[in-house]
């Protein structure tokens, strides 16, 4: 909840000043993770000139600084490593607190020190220009300049520029980043404990690929996707070995990307690289390492800078280095914040920086520094929340790592760590445990000192525990302002009520802030963005645990400064509170803006069931659930519980029974049609804010019960079933949609179970581009148990549904082998999209079907050819039948064919104009040796005798590894069957089916077709010659090759052959006279008597003949 702000002007302040730099996600109050070995004592020696404990000094009466009795209100949470840090050397002193406070100030400085921003005036530079311009600068800058070579004011550090060489340089620069982040806070501002920062980590994990393409979820759903996260695939790594080559990696590593969710935990990563480099501990053979902010990068985006410049501004030790001193420098850039950023990264811009020296716009400086065309030799270190990272296209990354946040060991290290009391942190742990939102949004380090800070208030107090977030975020508003009270108003003892009612102002106004930006998605705001909502910065900065004043650096860039709620989430809770807030006081302005102009704040719909209801249709419509936990926190805030803790701020006594009521039912019957899966969760979720179980209670006696499809289910119930099945412990096997008993809209609803199924069948479901999200996301979680994706008949699929399909197929944590799209409308253009994802090295795919797209056309097999020809391609089905394609497209299939490696092993042509030019092309690439094509089927592809010959030739060859060739419904005739029977007589052929279906024969072809069967070695196992006019006399030149020894056939189908009952004769004779292979014989469809049939049905009945399957009738 606290508001941070970082002074983004070119001050320098002393690593011993009194407001100490956090550098997170949420710049404020940061958790400590626990280490699993036991660290070393930190041996830091600070004196003051009196030989006094710098903790124990007293604190000046006479400071101007608002901020520090704000800075430190709160118990920071701890984030714990789990290797001891290294013993803490280094030395510091400090005059007197009274000497410091009798010293006079210049004229300049004591203007900074007005400034509600500023702590002391070794944040500005302002006494160094006075000093160039011959005025005198206050005691204070000179006396840190003493302390600090690296705070010299301009004058000094020029007086001798030949002596002070680049190492000197370098190593000011070391003794200046270790002062920064050398500690960090831990408890009060009282206490003013502090923690040493080498041993705060947060674990990164390695993740085999490049930036994860969409992101439609709110981040809390994303905690839910971390909570039963593995890391079977994924190494985990030391922040210090980031840029390191691991076991396998060839390549040098030299841009990394660093992904994770708000508060996890990123920036404290960096600042312990940073750290441990200036301490010399780890990668010294990096000279430079210099951190920067997006957030400050924002403030000159519409400047001009060179390289050499910016890192000068931002770092006054380093104004000494030149070009050329730059080019001898290992240089290492960290670049925090990207999701922050409000720079346009435009890699397709081909304007090219290659100098230090250069003059461009900082955009342009990072672009070409990410694409190493400036300082090429640099390593550059990008963080970023997951929505963001994929502004930096993935080719121009070589690491893309993860901070996970806490595991749940580390959950409980953490409390149990935090209290003395065991038997404390034993209580919270359970309680935690009991509510699944609260132990999910404990993974985030934040999260956990916010639970520490109001369970350990509430179990002292003997009060009765949250158990939502609502009712978490209400208590911790209650014990924050009540910190401020005790801090700034001492000696006045408020109940609860009163407390809220005393703060009311400022605490909706900050509301204010927080609901008018987060609706423009706004996470940072100005100071005149506070004055636009009547907030008053002093004020807002002295509200201890609200807003609290943290300097983000030593050295920034301009004299603005920069806002932000600790959390997205406490923003979120106070946009709610401001929501509620406008509605009891009738502000039709805000409540218009926010729910449209078409709201009628004079109709019947004004009720707060009914306003609700407007903003869950709104939360529902947005891409990526920007709204998800703003309106769970709306429907919280109706509970009596919360009314009771935010009655003086909202002057809300109560609700109706009725009220509440009115709200769960809209909830229940929401019925907008197909909204996002995902979104429609969150209706599920706040049921449960508002502690009404009974949708919970109903999916679980369903998932209980034996007849399933007897229960029919809302949309709710899906809505609520996909979350159970999403989060279940148990994989499920197999997910069919077309087996639960619930509307086409209400089935869509369950697809986010698609994240925690091995084989999920959606055929006939109506899905369309945007269901293809949830199925990437799916695709993409980690881990991905989804093996096996049937979309087939999805007309409104489309390609634009593959297109957001593949991003998932590309991740690497995708597993999926088999991908059905049949029938799905697409067209060539998805094509590019599918060939992308066959030459991802991280691609499993091993079945493609895309059969009865008919716009697909050769251009799209053309696309197709470039995914199949890469060596990273495994398919090994590949079925494009129905799919508009003519003898052209097998130019490109022929060449994929016979690729090295190729591993296709099924190819499906069929219902293709194909003609017999396409099949001599694709018979040629048969006899490939690097041709390991199995199964051929090209029925009805306009065939005649011509092609036979080309064919024959193949399986003729010793190359060819064919064992299955369907040339069904093509007018061969028996010619065309005899050039066949040619190469099945060869003894390099191999086949073991044919299929010969509607193919014009007669009898005459019969007399081939036995000589086949009894060449030795014959392979062939199975035939059918169906809807042929073969006739009595057919099959008995057939049961020539039936009675021979050398005969392999196990399976003969003659459907529909004019066969009768004296062909029965023939077959029972040649069945009966020697050790036939054949168990399957099919007759129907044929003018058989009872007299042959019965016949036939004797050599069922003998366990001297092998014959298993005799069909016989007029079905099919």
């Amino acid at each position: 909840m606290n508001m941070i702000v970082m002074d983004e002007e070119g001050r320098a302040r002393s690593p011993g000043s009194i407001c100490q730099s956090l550098k997170s996600d949420q710049s404020r109050e940061n958790p400590l993770a626990f280490s699993n070995d036991p660290g070393p004592l930190n041996a830091v020696l600070r004196k003051t000139t009196h030989g006094k404990d710098q903790d124990s000094r007293s604190e000046s009466p006479a400071s101007i600084c608002p901020s520090l009795k704000s800075d430190q209100s709160k118990d920071a949470p701890l984030i714990f490593s789990n290797t001891p840090g290294p013993v803490n050397t280094y030395e510091r002193k400090r005059s007197s607190p009274v000497m410091e406070e009798q010293v006079p100030c210049c004229a300049s400085c004591l203007e900074v020190l007005k400034d509600s921003v500023s702590s002391s005036c070794s944040r500005h530079y302002s006494c160094m220009e006075q000093k160039s311009t011959g005025d005198f600068p206050c005691h204070q800058c000179v006396k840190r300049s003493r302390r600090s070579p690296e705070l010299q004011t301009s004058s000094q550090t020029v007086t001798k520029p030949t002596t002070r060489g680049l190492q000197e340089v370098l190593d000011n620069h070391k003794i200046h980043l270790r002062g920064k982040y050398e500690f960090t806070v831990e408890g009060t501002t009282e206490s003013r404990l502090q923690t040493p920062l080498n041993r705060i980590y947060t674990e990164l994990y390695i993740t085999e690929g490049q930036c994860e393409g969409v992101n439609i979820q709110h981040e809390v759903w994303q905690l839910e996707a971390m909570s039963k996260m593995v890391t079977l695939h994924d190494a985990p790594i030391k922040c210090h070995d980031i840029f390191k080559i691991l076991p396998g990696q060839k390549r040098l590593i030299r841009v990394v990307l660093t992904n994770g969710i708000a508060g996890i935990g990123k920036t404290f990563s960096v600042q312990k690289f940073t750290l441990d480099w200036a301490a010399g501990l780890e990668n010294q053979d990096v000279n430079l390492v210099v951190l920067l902010s997006f957030r400050e990068l924002n403030l000159i985006k519409e400047k001009q800078y060179s390289l050499l410049r910016l890192l000068q501004d931002f770092d006054p030790t380093l104004r000494m280095v030149t070009a050329e001193r730059l080019a001898l420098c290992n240089v290492l850039l960290i670049f925090d914040g990207l999701d922050e950023s409000r720079l346009l990264l435009d890699f397709q811009n081909n304007e090219v920086v290659s100098d230090v020296t250069q003059m461009s716009s900082v955009n342009i400086i990072l672009i070409n520094l990410i694409k190493g065309n400036l300082l090429p030799s640099a390593l550059l270190w990008i963080t970023s929340r997951p929505a963001a990272a994929s502004q930096i296209p993935p080719s121009y990354v070589d690491r893309v790592t993860e901070v996970r946040g806490f595991t749940d060991t580390q959950k409980e290290e953490y409390f149990r760590r935090r209290f003395s009391d065991e038997s404390l942190s034993s209580r919270i742990i359970s309680h935690i445990k009991a509510s699944r939102s609260l132990y999910i949004m404990c993974h985030i380090p934040v999260f956990c000192w916010i639970t520490a800070t109001v369970l350990e208030h509430m179990l002292t107090t003997d009060q009765k525990l949250p158990k939502t977030l609502t009712e978490m975020y209400s208590h911790f508003l209650m014990v924050q302002t009540k910190k401020k009270t005790q801090k700034y108003d001492k000696g006045h003892e408020t109940i609860q009520q009163e407390l809220m009612q005393t703060h009311r102002e400022v605490l909706l106004r900050l509301g204010r802030l927080a609901f008018e930006h987060l609706e423009k998605g706004n996470i940072m705001f100005y100071q005149e963005d506070l004055e636009e909502c009547g907030l008053d910065v002093k004020e807002a900065l002295v509200f201890s645990g609200l807003c609290t004043e943290i300097f983000k650096r030593e050295c920034v860039l301009l004299q603005k400064t920069i806002y932000c709620f600790v959390h997205l989430s406490i923003q979120e809770f106070l946009a709610a509170v401001y929501m509620v807030h406008s509605y009891l006081n009738r502000n039709i302005e805000v409540l218009t803006t926010f729910l449209g102009e078409d709201w009628d704040a004079n109709s019947g719909e004004a009720g707060l069931d009914s306003i609700l209801s407007r903003v869950v249709d709104k939360s529902l419509s947005s891409s990526n659930g920007h709204l998800d936990l703003f309106v769970r926190f709306l429907h919280g805030l109706l509970l009596e519980s919360n009314h009771h803790l935010l009655g003086g701020l909202l002057e809300w006594t109560t609700s109706s029974p009725e009220s509440i009521q009115k709200a769960i039912n809209n909830l229940k019957k929401m019925n907008a049609y197909d909204i996002s899966a995902d979104r429609s969760i969150n209706i599920f979720l706040c049921l449960m804010e508002m502690n009404d179980h009974s949708v919970h209670q109903e999916v679980q006696e369903y998932l209980q019960s034996e007849n399933r499809s007897e229960k029919k289910l809302t949309k709710t119930h899906c809505s609520a079933l996909a979350y159970v099945l999403q989060m279940s412990e148990k994989v499920l096997d197999v997910l069919d949609l077309k087996k639960y008993n619930a509307s086409g809209d209400g089935r869509r609803r369950l697809l986010p179970a698609v994240r925690n199924c091995k084989n999920a069948r959606l055929s006939y479901c109506g899905l369309s581009e945007s269901h293809c999200e949830v199925l990437s996301s799916a695709l993409m979680s980690n881990p991905s148990h989804l093996h096996e994706l049937d979309l087939s008949e999805n007309d409104y699929l489309q390609d634009s549904g593959v297109k957001r399909l593949s991003v998932g197929l590309e991740s690497p944590n995708c597993r999926l082998e088999i991908l059905r799209l049949k029938n799905c409308s697409l067209s060539e253009s998805c094509c590019e999209f599918l060939a992308s994802a066959l030459k991802s090295p991280y691609s499993h795919l091993k079945e493609l079907d895309l059969s009865s797209n008919n716009y697909l056309k050769d251009s799209g097999v053309k696309l197709l050819s470039v995914g199949l020809e890469s060596p990273n391609c495994c398919l090994e089905s590949l079925r494009l039948s129905c799919c508009g394609l003519s003898e052209s497209c097998c130019v490109y299939m022929a060449s994929a064919i016979k690729s090295n490696p190729c591993h296709m092993r099924e190819l499906d042509l069929s219902k293709n104009k194909l003609k017999d030019l396409g099949v001599n092309l694709l018979s040629a690439a048969l006899k490939n040796p690097q041709c390991r094509l199995e199964t051929l089927c090209l029925d009805r592809c306009g065939l005649t005798e011509n092609c036979c010959t080309s064919v024959a030739s193949a399986l003729k060859s010793d190359q060819s590894s064919l064992r299955e060739l369907d040339l069904s419904n093509n007018d061969l005739q028996d010619s065309g069957v005899k050039q066949l029977c040619e190469g099945l007589e060869s003894p390099h052929c191999r086949l073991e089916a044919l299929r010969l279906r509607c193919c014009w024969l007669s009898e005459s072809c019969c007399a081939s077709l036995a000589s086949a069967l009894v060449s030795n070695p014959s392979s062939l196992r199975e035939l059918d010659l169906s809807q042929n006019d073969l006739q009595d006399s057919g099959v008995k030149l057939l049961c020539v090759g039936l009675q021979s020894p050398h005969c392999r056939l196990d399976s003969l189908r003659m459907i529909c052959c004019r066969v009768t009952d004296g062909g029965c004769a023939f077959l029972e004779s040649a069945l009966r006279s020697s050790p036939s292979c054949l168990r399957e014989l099919d007759l129907r469809k044929n003018n058989l008597q009872e007299t042959g049939m019965k016949l036939l049905s004797t050599l069922l009945d003998s366990s001297h003949w092998r014959l298993e399957t005799l069909r016989m009738g007029d079905t099919e």
